[in-house]
């Protein structure tokens, strides 16, 4: 078998129906729209959902329950891996230093540093959530978390 003499199986291609092209062709004049109506005009048909006027059924069932998505905290992660490429040894980590550093951004709630990676330099970090092994790793390095 080769490139040049590869075929689709039998029974994957179907022939294209082709409209409008007289009426012995068996879809011409009104190419299998039928008269007249809606649904025969270009364009035509309703909506997704539409029951005829009547009340759809996303409008008659009651809405119940809560959800919590609008009230929710973005919070903004960043491993200590992150920390150890983009921060010199004895840097603070703060929400402005890792801004500048372009490891967050945008509007978020609180930042948290989790333990992805490793770490070597001595960095002074100050967020609003650490991980455990993230904690261990900053203190395992000599680096102090205020």
């Amino acid at each position: 078998m080769n490139l040049h003499n590869l075929q689709p199986r039998p029974g994957a291609k179907h022939r294209i129906k082709i409209l409008g092209r007289g009426e012995s062709s068996g879809l011409g004049k009104t190419s299998g729209r039928g008269h007249k109506g809606q649904k025969s005009r270009s364009g035509g048909g309703v909506r997704p959902g539409f029951e005829g006027g009547q009340m759809p059924l996303h409008r008659r069932l009651p809405k119940r329950g809560f959800n919590n998505t609008r009230f929710q905290d973005t919070i903004v992660i960043v491993n200590v891996g992150d920390l150890e490429t983009r921060f010199e040894d004895g840097a603070t980590v703060n929400e402005e230093t890792l801004r500048a550093a372009n490891l967050i951004k945008g509007s978020f709630d609180a930042i948290k540093v989790l333990g992805t990676g490793e770490l070597s330099k001595k960095l002074t970090v100050s967020v609003d959530a650490l991980s455990a092994s993230a904690k261990e790793k900053i203190e395992k390095a000599g680096g102090t978390i205020a």
